[in-house]
C-alpha cells in the first residue's frame, strides 16, 4: 500500500509532534508485525530499536548485526504502516562523518524519517566519542538530509552516564554539556541514557535546549508524570521485544514440562486479526 504521506510530509509531522503536547508515546518495535500490532494500538509514530530488532535478526546488541539486514528489516516496517518510522541506527554503523553519512544515505533510502544516533564507540568501558568527534558526525548526518530535503529528525543520544572516562559525579554534567552540544550541531531531541529519577529529568529539562526524549523502564516515572514534567517523547528501548521472548520461553517451557497451551490459548491473537493486519497493504 502507498501511504497518504510523502517521507517529507511524514518527516515534518514527526518534526512537528515535538513542538507541542501531547507527548509521544514510542512503543518500540523489531519488525512488520509488531509495528503494526502498535500502529493499530493508535501509535502516531513508530520507532525501531536496536536491541529487539538485533535480536529479531539473530544478533547481539551493538552494531553486529550487519547494516543491510538492518535496513531491510526498516524498509519492511515503513512499506507496512501509515505512520512515521523513526530507526535506531547505533553509532552510526562508521566512524567517520563520511561513513555516517552514507549511512545515512541509506536510511533515508529506506523511507524512514528520523533516527536514535548515539555517542558511544561500542568499544568498551563506556568509551565514548570525542565531543568534536560527534559533533562532526551530527553535522554529517544533518546535512545529507538536508540534501535530501527531508526534515529528518535527529534524535541524539548520550551515553554519558555509563562512561568510565568521566568521574560519576561529572556525568550528569558532561550529559548535558554533550546534549546542547549536538542540539547546536543540529540534532532535533535528546536522548541521556541513564536518566530515571524526576530530579535528574527535571534538570536536564531545565538545562537543556530543545525537547526531551526519555528511555523509560517499569521503574521510570509515568507517562502522565513525563508529560506533565515537559518531556516531549518517551520510548521503551528492547522492553516490548524481551517481554515478548519471555513470554515465548514461558510457551516453550510449558509446552515442554506440562505438555499444556494454557498460554498460547490466553496471549494468541485470533489467525483472522493477523490475516487482516495486512490485507489492506496488499
Amino acid at each position: 500500500m502507498v501511504s497518504k504521506m510523502s517521507q517529507s510530509e511524514k518527516a515534518e509531522l514527526f518534526r512537528e509532534m515535538h513542538r507541542q503536547p501531547p507527548i509521544i508515546r514510542l512503543c518500540t518495535i523489531w519488525d512488520a508485525a509488531s509495528a503494526r500490532i502498535v500502529e493499530m494500538a493508535g501509535a502516531k509514530a513508530i520507532a525501531t530499536g536496536s536491541a529487539g530488532m538485533d535480536a529479531a535478526l539473530g544478533y547481539p546488541d551493538g552494531e553486529l548485526a550487519p547494516l543491510d539486514e538492518v535496513l531491510w528489516a526498516v524498509k519492511r516496517i515503513v512499506d507496512r504502516v501509515d505512520i512515521p518510522v523513526t530507526a535506531d541506527i547505533v553509532a552510526g554503523y562508521g566512524k567517520t562523518p563520511g561513513e555516517v553519512a552514507e549511512t545515512a544515505r541509506k536510511l533515508l533510502a529506506t523511507g524512514a524519517i528520523g533516527c536514535n544516533f548515539e555517542d558511544s564507540t561500542g568499544e568498551g568501558g563506556g568509551k565514548l566519542f570525542t565531543l568534536d568527534e560527534q559533533v562532526a558526525r551530527i553535522k554529517a548526518v544533518r546535512k545529507v538530509a538536508d540534501g535530501a530535503g527531508i526534515p529528518f529528525v535527529l534524535n541524539a543520544r548520550t551515553d554519558a552516564f555509563f562512561s568510565s572516562q568521566i568521574p560519576e559525579d561529572q556525568r550528569l554534567d558532561e550529559a548535558i554539556r554533550r546534549a546542547n552540544a549536538y542540539r547546536e550541531a543540529g540534532s532535533d531531541c535528546s536522548l541521556v541514557l541513564g536518566a530515571r529519577t524526576p530530579e535528574t529529568i527535571q534538570r536536564i529539562l531545565n538545562e537543556v535546549d530543545g525537547p526531551l526524549n526519555v528511555l523509560a523502564s517499569p521503574a521510570s516515572p509515568t507517562v502522565p508524570e513525563l508529560e506533565a514534567m515537559g518531556v516531549a517523547r518517551v520510548s521503551v528501548g528492547g522492553g516490548p521485544m524481551f517481554a515478548t521472548l519471555g513470554l515465548t520461553r514461558r510457551i516453550a517451557g510449558e509446552l515442554f514440562s506440562d505438555g499444556t497451551y494454557d498460554l498460547i490459548r490466553d496471549f494468541a491473537l485470533p489467525r483472522a486479526d493477523i490475516m487482516s493486519m495486512y490485507a489492506e497493504h496488499d
